[in-house]
């Protein structure tokens, strides 16, 4: 599902794309498309067949895993691409054949519900194997059902039995709710030690969405992968074990944990009481469809990362969770740069080497912001003197590098001291929604940001780079 959820970048791609290049960069004019594919069939009259030939751009796409029904999409596109198909999923070992009945999908919205239901209304024999078509004659009641189960009641219409099926995506929490909650995480878990465990928890799991791997992780994975996180980042010991925030972090309404025993509190699975493999835990599914767009993500690990881990080395940390890049406003290409400049330890009293690849920057729009501004800095209003001439650098507010994807346009730009810069890039400074530049550390206000009239901001550039800067905690947070 990673290239559905995430989307894969079609620079990466463009020695594959063949013909259809215009095409999808049509579609995906950000360079980043959702697609899906199908492998072909020498059928010509099964399910799967006529799908494939009766399929249309417009038509939704429902997704189902393991009994469940787990996205809808709308098809923007379709394509035949072998070569593309083979980059992107690569090619059946067994069968040599590929995904090459290509979809492209927009307006992707991700759920968790039950399939059984549905299907049985439909007359559809579960498990579903491969594309099947619904008829336009069974299109509103399909989607009929589908919103019914969303919102927690039967085919017929009643409610379903109490934890059935999970609130619809995007009904009982939004973004301003999700960030309100991480922002106060302390306010229920007043000692230190076991919040910074629920915070790099939070983080942990983060991490693995953002990679593409399921909300939920057994306890298992959860032990082997998270408690050398707890105990380097954490105050991990005999007195506060794994088990805390695995179990607890259920009473943050954003966590849930399934196949683990009660203990003395309804919000306390004991998962040490469980079979290891029968406990699992994760985000809830409201939770993690937010935190897998991008601007709430990077809100959201600005704020954990500001609020409650401001003593640890955040580059290190966001790397050990999966959040490589999050720690720069330039992404993982500056923050390599960053890296090998300083010669920055392992933590085991070696050295790390880092081969850069800097993204593509247009060099006349950088000259541009410069002699637009005539080289002063709009933080400071610093001209800086050359021998010659004057210098300043040009900043992008959403770094062009991963996983921050920014478009190189001068709406992307500032004219920044070097001084500046540097602080705008390493997350030490911000922009508000007045256009007043403040401090992350504290929020103070340090100038208002100088404007020209024939240079526009663009405010969602703003807005993401002041949700890497923590700007939620002051209340910065647009609707």
């Amino acid at each position: 599902m990673h290239s559905v959820r995430e989307g894969i970048h079609l620079s990466g791609y463009e020695s594959a794309l063949g013909a259809d290049t215009g095409e999808l960069k049509r579609i995906f004019p950000g360079g980043v498309a959702k697609l899906w594919g199908s492998t072909p069939t020498s059928q010509t009259r099964n399910a799967k067949a006529v799908a494939l030939r009766d399929r249309k751009v417009g038509d939704e796409v429902l997704f189902y895993a393991e009994k469940k029904f787990i996205a809808r999409a709308r098809i923007l596109g379709l394509f035949r691409n072998r070569d593309l198909a083979a980059a992107v999923w690569g090619i059946d070992a067994e069968e040599q054949n590929t995904w090459e009945h290509i979809m492209a999908l927009g307006d992707v919205v991700e759920f968790d519900v039950p399939a059984g239901p549905l299907l049985d209304a439909l007359a559809i024999t579960p498990p579903l194997r491969g594309l099947t078509l619904v008829s336009a004659a069974l299109r509103s009641q399909h989607l009929g059902l589908l919103n019914r189960l969303l919102n927690g009641q039967s085919p017929a219409g009643g409610r379903l039995s109490s934890g059935a099926v999970p609130t619809a995506t995007g009904k009982s929490l939004g973004r301003g709710d999700l960030l309100r909650t991480l922002g106060t995480l302390d306010v229920g878990v007043p000692d230190e030690r076991q919040r910074r465990h629920e915070v790099l928890a939070l983080l942990w799991a983060i991490g693995r969405l953002l990679s593409g791997r399921d909300r939920m992780a057994s306890w298992g994975a959860f032990r082997s992968q998270l408690v050398p996180i707890l105990h380097e980042f954490g105050a991990l010991d005999d007195g506060l074990s794994a088990e805390y925030p695995f179990r607890n972090l259920c009473g943050s309404g954003l966590w849930e944990v399934v196949g683990a025993e009660r203990g003395e509190s309804d919000l306390a699975p004991t998962a040490a009481s469980a079979e290891p493999e029968a406990a699992r835990a994760g985000l809830r599914v409201e939770a993690a469809t937010l935190l897998r767009q991008p601007l709430t993500r990077a809100e959201a690990i600005g704020l954990l990362c500001n609020t409650y881990l401001g003593d640890v080395d955040q580059y290190e940390l966001l790397e050990r969770v999966g959040l490589v890049g999050y720690a720069h406003a330039g992404g993982v290409e500056q923050e390599g740069e960053r890296r090998s400049g300083r010669g920055r330890s392992t933590g085991r009293g070696g050295r790390r080497q880092a081969t850069v690849l800097r993204p593509d920057r247009d060099q006349r729009l950088v000259e541009r912001v410069k002699l637009l501004h005539l080289h002063q800095c709009q933080v400071c209003g610093l001209r800086l003197e050359t021998r010659f001439s004057h210098y300043s650098e040009a900043a992008h507010i959403r770094g062009l590098g991963r996983p921050h994807d920014g478009p190189d346009e001068m709406a992307n730009l500032l004219c920044l001291c070097p001084n500046h810069h540097v602080q705008f890039d390493t997350l030490a400074i911000f922009i508000d929604q007045q256009w007043n530049v403040r401090r992350s550390k504290d929020g103070a206000s340090i100038s208002s940001l100088r404007r020209h009239p024939e240079h526009a901001i663009g405010q969602e550039y703003v807005e993401y780079h002041r949700g890497l800067c923590g700007g939620s905690r002051f209340g910065m947070v647009s609707s």
